[in-house]
């Protein structure tokens, strides 16, 4: 998962955090955060925040995170709106908002969408101006910017919050999340005593479990099914299921294959045609397995321990 799925993580579970970012003075309160697809052509939106069906008055919001430089992401993403507009014609108002970790990052459009930005509807967000939130939904985004060596201290501060925005077990999970994607060369137990919460077991929160259950792989660290992914199997392989079953562990086998060469690459550099070739032969059970072992490994080859 890039960095920039973990805003899409947050705004999930908290569409405050996107109408705050965005300076939108809108009630949170039944919006949902989802992709869409925009029909008969090959573009995706990545990020729309909907309120609900029969609400006309709250605006839709078309939300990106462009964390890397694009000369031509302007050009694609009003494309995208507007075709999205044309084809589900609503009296609903909308925005555009734009995420950036800083104003460097930004491109400036070609010429045709220049004056598109100077639409009241559009909102651009640069991460560097809430560097120094410390607290509550805009201390998360904080805690994603900030540099390594200020991680420590915002995250004790954010999971010691009396007063979270969310209930203490997600609030927690988000807080992990961020800090095994910025830090990923920290093992589980080193995570535990940055937070400073020694009762938390990383692999009870939702993300760690989320991984391999169900086929939600999301490009997220993968977790142990302990045991249950083979029961599950056997117990569903009758009949009609047997070819789906087969399809969904193909799957899951495949992402769980790009994820772990990709997590390897960011804690030991990119892996070799040998080690390419071992993750491309191996099952489920041992990609599971070596993920498992990346969470404590100090080196490459303790990643590859079957013991």
């Amino acid at each position: 998962m890039k960095t920039d799925s973990l805003f899409y993580r947050l705004f999930q579970r908290m569409p405050a955090l996107l109408l705050k970012l965005a300076g939108l003075d809108i009630a949170a309160e039944g919006y949902r955060f989802g992709s869409e697809e925009v029909k008969q052509t090959a573009f995706r939106l990545d990020g729309v925040l909907s309120p609900p069906d029969g609400d006309v008055l709250r605006p839709t919001i078309f939300a990106e995170a462009q964390l890397q430089p694009d000369e031509n992401f302007y050009p694609r993403f009003f494309c995208e709106i507007f075709l999205r507009l044309r084809q589900q014609v609503s009296s609903r108002p909308w925005y555009a908002v734009v995420i950036y970790p800083k104003r460097a990052t930004e491109r400036p459009p070609p010429s045709p969408f220049a004056s598109l930005l100077n639409l009241p509807e559009v909102r651009r967000v640069y991460l560097e101006d809430f560097s120094h939130r410390s607290t509550g939904m805009l201390g998360l985004v904080s805690l994603i910017v900030c540099p390594p060596e200020q991680a420590a201290d915002l995250s004790r501060h954010l999971a010691t919050d009396n007063t979270p925005p969310l209930p203490a077990n997600e609030w927690l999970d988000l807080i992990e999340t961020i800090l095994i994607y910025k830090l990923p060369q920290l093992t589980r137990e080193e995570i535990k005593d940055m937070l400073g919460i020694q009762d938390v077991e990383l692999k009870q929160t939702r993300f760690y479990q989320d991984v391999f259950s169900e086929g939600k792989l999301e490009g997220k660290l993968e977790g142990k099914l302990e045991g249950k992914l083979e029961g599950k199997l056997e117990g569903k392989l009758e009949g009609k299921l047997e070819g789906k079953l087969e399809g969904k562990l193909e799957g899951r086998t495949a992402e769980a294959q790009m994820l772990l060469l990709r997590l390897l690459g960011k804690r030991f550099g990119p892996p070799d045609e040998a080690i390419c070739q071992r993750i491309e032969l191996a099952t489920l059970e041992q990609l599971e397995h070596w993920a498992d072992n990346l969470l404590d490994a100090k080196t490459l080859s303790a990643v590859f321990d079957d013991h």
